[in-house]
């Protein structure tokens, strides 16, 4: 997580293959019309404005007599480009050994709300596992790259390791194919404790890569593509997951959860994903949090 910030324009390294530049060439030269190259592209699954921004580039460096570009350019893109959900459609769905209602679904971000995600007796089960292993919460501060105690969270928290028990085991194995990513892909479970008062501020889960700790770990293992946030008890008042840019407070109810994605394939990261925990006013909240990778992942 880290501090918050936009950026209105992003530069895209778009690579291509030299198969790819040499239809472009081609096209090109024999007069194709910008849009009906566009459009071709379009059809095989290119993103828009890339298929766009490709056919600008080619044709700027034919117009001023440049060498036409080989094997990537460079493009700006001035907002977060959404593709299909790796989230699986439909009202529900399948995983492992259980189906999993979906309760409502956002488009940007690509977000989800899921009922009975765990049952109750897995969720005290968690709790009483972890009870006993809690620490106060930490953060990899975004400069230094060390672990400090959160300013912004003041929780107590604790990881189990992917697969520590062959109960764990199986939780791991149905939120993978909730998240519709591997196993490995997952981050350990992480547990959270929030007593009367304690709450997050707004902050992202994707990694910047403003420190040497985030930038290893982004090399080890790829960018965090996806949360899954599973409320373990019912909160008496207050604890809701607030996203604030869309105006969203989920509830947390026992068993339910709260997923969202926010990196793409082109490694954009949506700031529509910025999200907090609401203040507990009454009781406390428990909750488990997956994060997902783009490749296995390799802690430190």
């Amino acid at each position: 997580m880290h501090a918050l910030s936009r950026v209105s324009i992003m530069a895209l390294q778009v690579k291509f293959s030299d198969e790819f530049r040499q239809w472009l060439l081609h096209n090109i030269e024999r007069g194709c019309a910008a849009d009906d190259m566009v459009q071709s592209m379009v059809a095989q699954k290119f993103e828009p404005r890339i298929a766009r921004g490709l056919v600008e580039a080619f044709q700027r460096a034919r117009r001023i007599g440049a060498t036409a570009p080989s094997g990537s350019v460079e493009l700006e893109i001035d907002e977060y480009l959404y593709e299909t959900p790796r989230l699986a459609p439909g009202t529900m769905l399948r995983a492992a050994d259980r189906e999993v209602p979906v309760l409502l679904r956002l488009e940007r971000p690509a977000l989800a709300v899921l009922e009975g995600v765990l049952s109750a007796e897995e969720c005290g089960q968690l709790i009483e596992l972890a009870r006993g292993r809690m620490r106060p919460s930490t953060v990899v501060d975004p400069v230094t790259g060390e672990d400090k105690t959160a300013q912004h969270r003041d929780s107590e928290g604790m990881f189990f390791r992917l697969r520590e028990t062959s109960f764990i085991a199986r939780l791991d194995e149905r939120i993978s194919q909730l998240m519709n990513c591997p196993v490995e892909h997952g981050e350990g479970l992480q547990m959270l404790r929030y007593g009367p008062g304690a709450k997050t501020t707004p902050h992202y889960d994707f990694l910047a890569a403003t420190n040497q700790a985030n930038r290893e770990s982004i090399a080890r293992s790829g960018q965090r593509i996806s949360t899954l946030v599973i409320y373990l008890n019912d909160v008496k008042q207050g604890g809701e997951t607030v996203f604030p840019e869309i105006g969203l407070a989920v509830a947390p109810r026992r068993g339910n959860a709260v997923y969202f994605e926010y990196a793409n394939r082109l490694h954009q990261v949506d700031h529509q994903s910025v999200h907090a925990g609401a203040a507990v006013h009454a009781g406390e909240k428990w909750a488990v949090t997956k994060w997902m990778r783009e490749r296995p992942f390799v802690s430190a």
